[in-house]
């Protein structure tokens, strides 16, 4: 999903290691969205990092200097990209535990080696074939109303159904969204969204609202726990927070990892790309979703049970479903 944006671009500046500093800082300045959501005093960022730049020497030292830089936004949806290499904030996820394991989803108890696959999506029943379970790994992946009718024609007789998006690290809003519509009754409100309007770090739109509507072919009518740890993240992230808002979800684990901005990106002086968050997008109550979406039912990986070859947080939603 992309957002063309009706903001001018910064002043072209001089294809120099300062003209570069400066067209990156301004371009944050003016168009990044969480500047005063996060409390971050952008102006002394560039006096502590302005002087920096004289010392360089050569395109990976100022790489390198303004990849810092841009680490002090937290934002996993910020990258500068060059010929040569990408910066990246990790951070949101590699400060806290995995609570997941892949291996172990093959186990035979759960997925096993037999299972179905509709499209990118893993499925078969588990638990004495009262639950059914779905991965998914990428909002990337397409998939169509003919792939999820075959799976919950396939779960039928099941009381429930797992929707696993742990590790899932994002990909498009359009999926999560069409994720979202089987487990919808009405159309219903879970968020907004808002678009920046001009240089100020407060200056955005009046937010816009986003529904759920439900798809008119295929609905799941039974329960549906989703489960989420801190790499689900970005459009994973808009999908968790829109099941919030599904009558028969319940979300367990961990927290999500959060990327509540829409990305968009520019390009500075020497070519290079930046792209950053442009647009907050907030939930029902008009709260951010920056920083994630906490579960309903926090679970961790217990790792004796690990050892064993199960895991505790399917293990919880399996307990959810046939209480």
């Amino acid at each position: 999903m992309a957002f063309q944006s009706c903001m001018e671009e910064p002043e072209i500046r001089p294809n120099t290691p300062q003209g570069n500093f400066k067209s990156l800082w301004e371009i944050i300045d003016t168009r990044y969205c969480y500047l005063s959501y996060k409390n971050i005093d952008w102006d002394s960022v560039y006096t502590a990092y302005k002087p920096r730049v004289d010392t360089v020497s050569g395109a990976s030292s100022l790489f390198d200097l303004m990849s810092e830089m841009l680490a002090m936004l937290k934002d996993g949806h910020v990258n500068l990209y060059s010929e040569f290499d990408r910066s990246r904030y990790w951070n949101w996820y590699s400060d806290y535990p995995s609570n997941f394991n892949s291996e172990v989803l093959f186990k035979p108890h759960y997925l096993g080696s037999h299972y179905r696959i509709a499209s990118t999506l893993r499925y078969n029943k588990i638990a004495r074939g009262k639950v059914g379970y779905v991965y998914y790994g990428s909002f990337s992946d397409g998939f169509s109303d003919q792939n999820m009718n075959a799976i919950f024609s396939s779960f039928a007789s099941c009381e429930g159904i797992i929707i696993d998006i742990r590790n899932n690290g994002g990909g498009m809003l359009s999926y999560a969204e069409q994720m979202a519509s089987y487990f919808f009754k009405e159309k219903t409100l879970t968020g907004y969204i808002s678009h920046k309007t001009g240089s100020g770090h407060t200056d955005f739109s009046k937010p816009t609202p986003l529904y759920v509507t439900p798809n008119e072919n295929v609905k799941w009518n039974k329960p549906v726990i989703v489960l989420t740890n801190r790499m689900s993240y970005s459009a994973t992230n808009d999908f968790a927070n829109k099941m919030r808002y599904a009558p028969q979800a319940t979300i367990i684990g961990d927290q999500t990892g959060g990327g509540g901005g829409m990305p968009f990106s520019s390009e500075l002086p020497n070519g290079w790309m930046i792209r950053f968050s442009s647009s907050p997008m907030y939930d029902a109550d008009m709260q951010n979703i920056e920083w994630g979406i906490a579960p309903d039912i926090r679970v961790s990986m217990d790792l004796v049970a690990l050892s064993k070859g199960y895991d505790t947080i399917i293990e919880r939603a399996i307990a959810e479903i046939v209480k």
